[in-house]
Formats: structure tokens, C-alpha cells, sequence
């Protein structure tokens, strides 16, 4: 679980615009803070990434992620959001796992430092991506941009990952602008029906114009 609300906030910035994302792919799953188990004999060995993604794998509600039980599909794609309370053994632990368990791109964001590392699934290791300022996901196709106090994710067609509250301002927005274009049409049909009634006033057929 999150330590903090700005690590709680990206897991669900994250989490929610890759499935937003992914909405018309049924067959992308995505999921945030769920255990993951590689090995059906042993569960022990697990692991719950901050966000996750699965390509191949069907939506749907699960009460953790049994990779026997999905076509022994691994997640590709993790997301670690760091905290204060994140050690360096823990992290190593984290690498290892992704690493040894099939993971292919491995991104981890320190909000507090606004540091983002990335890591690519090469020759079975997870090898450390050079620059990540500009950087395109192999598998989600999203760019990550680093300023000098955040980071911005962008959607393939360049759209900012936004919280929920800017999303809900957009739905607003696209509200008002269509009760405004109703309204003006609404407007536009008095004004012709009062110039149709003058017309008429003046002995003038419309009908027959």
C-alpha cells in the first residue's frame, strides 16, 4: 500500500490513464497494489507492483494475479512509485523478481526527488535506460517527459495523463460547451420564428416564397 498521498495520487494517475488507455482492448490487463504470484507451488514468492500491465490477458475483477491461471503470462510492464519509506534492499528485492519473473519494462518514479529510471528487458536482464526524458514505451506507446518539478506522461496522441479532477474539469467543459450549442440553436429557432410571424403580419406567405 501507499506510505504517502503523492505516492497514492501517481498510483492512481497511472493506473487510471492506462486504463483509460487500454478501455477498447479487452485484452489488455491492467490493475494497481495487486499480489502477484508466479509460481502456482509456491506463495511465497510474490509481488505487488504499484501498477501492472498485461497484454494478452483478459479485464476482469481477480483477487490477485495467479500467473498459472493466465496462460502463465507475466505482467510486461510494472510501475514502482518510490516513498521515504522505500529501502534499498526492498527495491533490489523488487529488481530481482522482475527480472527473474519475465517483467519487460520496469519504470520507477521518485516523485519527491522528480527522478524517473527505467528499465528494459534485454538478453533476460533488466538493463538501465540511458535517458528517460523523451522516452517511448515499447508496449504502451506512452512518452515520458521530465521538467525541473514533475514528470508528464503522454499518451501515443500526445494527450497529458491527468487526476481525476482534471478529467472531471474536461467533462464539465465538453457539458457546458454543448448546453451552450443547444442554447444557440435554441436562439437561432426563436429569431427565425419571429421573422416567419412578422412576415405573416404583413400579409407575406413564407411557405410560398
Amino acid at each position: 500500500m501507499s506510505d504517502n498521498t503523492e505516492q497514492f495520487r501517481w498510483i492512481v494517475v497511472i493506473k487510471e490513464n492506462l486504463e483509460i488507455l487500454f478501455a477498447n482492448d479487452p485484452n489488455v490487463f491492467v490493475a494497481g497494489d495487486l499480489l502477484w504470484y508466479p509460481i502456482e507451488e509456491n506463495n511465497k514468492i510474490r509481488q505487488a507492483p504499484d501498477v501492472m500491465v498485461a497484454f494478452g490477458r483478459q479485464k476482469g475483477k481477480r483477487g490477485s494475479y495467479r500467473q498459472w491461471q493466465e496462460d502463465n503470462i507475466p505482467p510486461q510492464v510494472v510501475f514502482e512509485i518510490l516513498s521515504p519509506g522505500n529501502t534499498v534492499k526492498e527495491m533490489s528485492r523488487k529488481l530481482l523478481f522482475y527480472q527473474r519473473h519475465g517483467v519487460e519494462e520496469y519504470y520507477i518514479y521518485d516523485p519527491e526527488e522528480v527522478e524517473l529510471t527505467g528499465l528494459i528487458s534485454s538478453e533476460n536482464r533488466l538493463e538501465e535506460i540511458e535517458e528517460m526524458n523523451g522516452w517511448i514505451s515499447p508496449r504502451l506507446g506512452i512518452r515520458f517527459e521530465l521538467t525541473s518539478d514533475t514528470l508528464e506522461i503522454l499518451r501515443p496522441d500526445g494527450q497529458r495523463f491527468l487526476t481525476s479532477v482534471e478529467l472531471d474539469g474536461l467533462r464539465e467543459q465538453e457539458r457546458q460547451r454543448a448546453e451552450d450549442a443547444i442554447a444557440q440553436l435554441e436562439a437561432e429557432r426563436q429569431r427565425y420564428q419571429a421573422l416567419i410571424e412578422r412576415l405573416r403580419e404583413k400579409g407575406i406567405d413564407p411557405e410560398q416564397l
